[in-house]
Parts: structure tokens; C-alpha cells; sequence
């Protein structure tokens, strides 16, 4: 019997309006995605890869066509709805790390969860399990300038995860990083997908990192060329 896909992409078509001129981002894309899977989009700038992560995710939505995450129809939801369906099935991961300077790891890591209705000493033992695997239990009380750049996004990444979302999506999340760094974040997004069954979506325009992945999806001027 086939598995059902965890994400289903239908006929997914985003149109922009520049000035008088229509854009399109997409063309009638259509993809499935499967529990645990790394998925990497590749493609040129303007290709759509990124217009196809945030329809996902559930940041934009689409023109026309269906995202199908679990069976729900992400594009058919009202404002409030995304954004509660959002904080419970989604962990983002940027380019740029996006960490509250004020704040230290653990409080950046905390963040998501004061949306939920966790204690505090439940959002304490899920802030220390995610700091716990990304490997940085030993830094929850610095401040992100006493961070590393590398650091920084696995604390991003354990801020994701916090909430144990269904799908883990990251755009660019190596671009601003040096090699090792950016090795130590893809190798995390990897074992998400291998040991801990996570499906993780990721943008990026780089080889190296794609090669991270269980699967490469390219796109060209709005469509999935291979």
C-alpha cells in the first residue's frame, strides 16, 4: 500500500503584480514529500524556490493550486488559523539568524513556547532537550554576541524544533556562515531527517549543502525541471 505523502503540492501557481505586468513565481507545480525526507530546492535567483518554501510553510500563499500538509489545505485557512497552524507544524530556519540580542540561547529557544499553554518548567525541559541537540547546553546562558556565527544558527535551529514541529523549513540557512560552521548546521538538519524522522525542507544555491539532502528538487522559472 503507498504512503501517503506528509506534503502535497497540487497545480501550485503564484502570480505577482509588478507595476501592470504579471510575475510568475510559479507554474503549476506539482511535488509530493514524504515523512522524513531532506528535501532540497535548488535553481537559479528568481526560480521559485523560495516562493515554493514559503507557500509550504504557510508564510504567502498561492494564486491558485493546493498545499496539502496532512491532508489540510494550508491555502484554504483564515489569518488566525495560519498563523495557530503555523507555531504548531512549522520550525523555521533563515539565512540570518534572527536571535533577540537581549536575550540569552535559552530565552531566544523559549520564545516559541510562550504561545502554548506549557508550564514553565515544561518549556524549561523542552528548551534543554533542543539546546541538547544541537549541541549547546553549555552556552543557554550567553547572549548571541557571546556566540559564534555557527552557534547562532543552532540556536535558530534548536528554536525551530522546540515546539516539535511537523515540518522543519530552512532557506539559505549556510549562507552567512564559514565551512565548518555551516558543515556542524547541515549535519543537524541531516540526523533530524535520518534519527529523528523530521521532514526538513531547505533552499539553497550551493552543491556542498545540497548534497546534505535525501533528495534534490530543481526548479527553473517556476517550474520542477528534475
Amino acid at each position: 500500500m503507498a504512503i501517503e505523502p506528509i506534503v502535497e503540492v497540487r497545480e501550485l501557481s503564484k502570480v505577482y503584480l509588478q507595476g501592470e505586468t504579471n510575475v510568475v513565481a510559479l507554474n503549476r507545480v506539482s511535488v509530493g514529500i514524504q515523512a522524513g525526507e531532506f528535501v532540497v530546492l535548488m535553481g537559479p535567483s528568481g526560480s521559485g524556490k523560495s516562493t515554493l518554501l514559503h507557500l509550504i510553510a504557510g508564510i504567502d500563499r498561492p494564486t491558485s493550486g493546493q498545499v496539502l500538509v496532512r491532508g489540510i489545505n494550508v491555502a484554504n485557512l483564515n489569518e488566525s488559523a495560519l498563523a495557530e497552524w503555523r507555531n504548531r507544524n512549522v520550525g523555521f530556519v533563515f539565512q540570518s539568524f534572527n536571535l533577540i540580542p537581549v536575550l540569552t540561547a535559552a530565552e531566544n529557544v523559549e520564545l516559541p513556547l510562550l504561545l502554548t499553554s506549557l508550564s514553565s518548567r515544561q518549556r524549561r525541559e523542552h528548551v534543554a532537550a533542543a539546546l541538547d541537540l544541537v549541541g549547546l547546553t553549555e552556552r543557554a546562558k550567553h547572549l548571541p554576541r557571546q556566540l559564534s556565527g555557527g552557534q547562532e544558527q543552532r540556536v535558530a535551529i534548536a528554536r525551530a524544533l522546540v515546539t516539535d514541529p511537523l515540518l522543519v523549513v530552512a532557506d539559505e540557512p549556510t549562507g552567512n556562515l564559514d565551512s565548518k560552521s555551516a558543515t556542524d548546521v547541515l549535519t543537524i538538519l541531516q540526523s533530524l531527517s535520518r534519527e529523528a524522522n523530521k521532514t526538513v525542507i531547505m533552499v539553497t544555491h550551493d552543491p556542498k549543502a545540497a548534497a546534505f539532502g535525501s533528495r534534490q528538487l530543481h526548479l527553473e522559472k517556476g517550474e520542477i525541471v528534475a
